[in-house]
Order: structure tokens, then C-alpha cells, then sequence
């Protein structure tokens, strides 16, 4: 962990200081929203404000530390930042003005980028072999304005729960989660990310007798009711985190956004960095080694940028 942060740090270092507009001219100034500073959004955001900054002629771009999905996607539409880490569940809602959102929101895609696993994180000692026997339990949906949230609630009424009534609620990011089950303050949490997460490598090393819970069993009522956006994924504990056994878990696409306004030609150089400096970002994180020009335009409900749809004609 301490080595991904510390390329991360570099990362948004060399990357400059953000702010400004993102139009097409000179002097572009883009933030990227990703999410908690242990969650791979963030390690991914660092590295891609790098390869960004390098590679676009005068652009500074800068990795900003979020609540994530549905916060990003807000900030996207206020203007605020530029390039955003959506999960694409999360995404669907918004471009549908759905649940969270009440109204349809102004962002595009420029590409599908990895698959998200759900994690079911359980503290040590505590009695739980399934979502529905969180039941009772102190538990964190994970923070607020998160697409961690937006699964958390889905599974556990899959499950037959109320999140609001049959749960202790808590409301934390991945970093105080993992903070809270050191501290024998939560019985379990929730978090959506790729593989590894580097908060729950910690805390497995700090705490190996930590488990993380099946979620298969919930999967088809989550297509049933939300559709096939939700996939089963299988994760092989001892590979991933050095704990036993092997699990299947609920998948979720992420899909990187912009403002629907943003200008073509920048779009376009933004999607073209993010493909061809495709063994750069893997050094800062292995999901990017899942990069593929063929799925990363798969990112319905949500349109393609027209920069995007571009890029992807050209490479045929």
C-alpha cells in the first residue's frame, strides 16, 4: 500500500495544481474526481493526471480526493471538475435522472475502464456467512454521495433488509471502515472497488482473521430488479489478499466521465492518453491492464463523448 500511495503522491505532484477551465484552447486545467485516497479511484487518478499532464500539450491535470460515484458525477455537472470515476450503475441513474439524481445530468463517456468487485468485509470474531445475516449488525454503507452506498442499500434489500431499520447504519469511507474494525466500532462494512484495494490489503495484513462474505446469493435478485448491469465475479482471496479461500461477489462496470460540454478535440486527447499510455497506469495499478479500446466503448445507457466516439472509429 505504502508503495501505491507514494507513486500516487508523485503522481498528482508532478501533475501540477488543478482548477481552472477545460475548454479546448491552451492552458487547460482538469480535475479528475475519483474517490477515497486508499481506493484504487484515486491510485488510478493519480496516474492518469500524470500521463495526462505529459502528454497534452499545456494541461495540468490533478487527482482530487471525492465520496466518489455520485459526488463525481455532481461535480462533473456543476462544472467543478473535468473527468470523472463513475460506477456504472451509478452512471445509468444519472444520465436517466433516476434515484439518486432528480434530474437527468449533462455528462458523456469516454470510456468503460475495469470491473468493480463488491466487498462484504466482515471484522473478526463477528458471526456472518451471508449479506442477510448483517441483520442487527453495526455496519457501513460506506459514505455519503458513493456508489458504494447505491450497492450497499441494493444488496441488502436483495437480502430481505431494510438499510434504514435492520442495520446499525454507519456512513464511512473505505479509510475510516478499515479505521473502525481496528477499533472494534463496526461489525462489518461495504466497498465497491477493484482488486487489490489497498485499504483492505492493510487491514487484512493488520488483521488476517477478517473475512469477506459471499454475495452470490443476492445477484439475481439485484438483475431482477435493476437489471444485468450487475454481473457475478469470482475473487480468489489468497491471490488477491493473502486470506483463504475463494468467493463470488457482485460486479459493477466503471466508466470514466465528462461534462457533455466538454470540447471534442480534448476529449479526444484525453481518451487517446488514457489508451496508448495504457502500460504506464498499470505500473500505478493493475486495473489498467484491463484497458481495451473493444470494451471501452460499452458504456451504455451513457452516450460516448463525440472526442471519444472519434478515437474509437479510428482505431477501427
Amino acid at each position: 500500500m505504502k508503495r501505491i500511495l507514494t507513486i500516487v503522491a508523485a503522481a498528482v505532484l508532478a501533475a501540477g495544481c488543478g482548477g481552472g477551465g477545460a475548454g479546448g484552447g491552451s492552458g487547460n486545467r482538469l480535475s479528475i474526481a475519483t474517490g477515497g485516497t486508499t481506493g484504487v479511484y484515486y491510485v488510478y487518478g493519480g496516474g492518469l493526471a500524470q500521463q495526462l499532464s505529459a502528454n497534452i500539450a499545456d494541461t495540468r491535470a490533478t487527482a482530487s480526493v471525492t465520496s466518489a460515484s455520485v459526488e463525481n458525477i455532481k461535480l462533473l455537472a456543476s462544472g467543478k471538475a473535468h473527468i470523472g470515476f463513475s460506477q456504472s450503475d451509478t452512471a445509468a441513474d444519472a444520465v436517466n435522472g433516476k434515484d439518486t439524481f432528480t434530474a437527468k445530468q449533462p455528462v458523456k463517456a469516454i470510456a468503460r475502464i475495469y470491473d468493480n468487485y463488491t466487498h462484504v468485509v466482515v471484522a473478526p470474531g463477528v458471526q456472518a456467512t451471508k449479506v442477510a445475516d448483517l441483520k442487527g449488525k453495526r455496519v457501513s454503507l460506506g459514505p455519503a454521495n458513493s456508489g458504494t452506498q447505491v450497492v450497499a442499500r441494493r444488496m441488502l434489500e436483495a437480502a430481505g433488509l431494510n438499510p434504514d431499520t435492520d442495520i446499525t447504519k454507519q456512513q464511512l469511507s473505505i479509510n475510516e471502515s478499515v479505521q473502525a474494525v481496528k477499533d472494534d466500532t463496526i461489525d462489518a462494512f461495504f466497498w465497491v472497488g477493484g482488486l487489490p484495494t489497498a485499504g483492505i490489503t492493510d487491514l487484512a495484513t493488520s488483521k488476517p482473521d477478517m473475512k469477506m462474505l459471499d454475495t452470490g446469493d443476492v445477484l439475481a435478485k439485484m438483475q431482477s430488479t435493476y437489471g444485468q448491469q450487475y454481473v457475478a465475479l469470482n475473487v480468489d482471496m489468497d491471490a488477491t489478499y493473502k486470506l483463504p479461500g475463494k468467493l463470488q461477489t457482485v460486479g459493477i462496470a466503471n466508466v470514466l466521465l465528462v461534462p457533455d460540454s466538454m470540447n471534442e478535440q480534448l476529449a479526444y486527447d484525453i481518451t487517446k492518453t488514457l489508451f496508448e499510455k495504457k502500460s504506464e497506469l498499470a505500473k500505478v495499478h493493475p486495473e489498467a491492464q484491463k484497458l481495451d479500446p473493444a470494451m471501452g466503448q460499452q458504456v451504455e445507457p451513457v452516450a460516448l463523448h463525440p472526442g471519444a466516439a472519434r478515437y474509437y472509429k479510428e482505431k477501427g
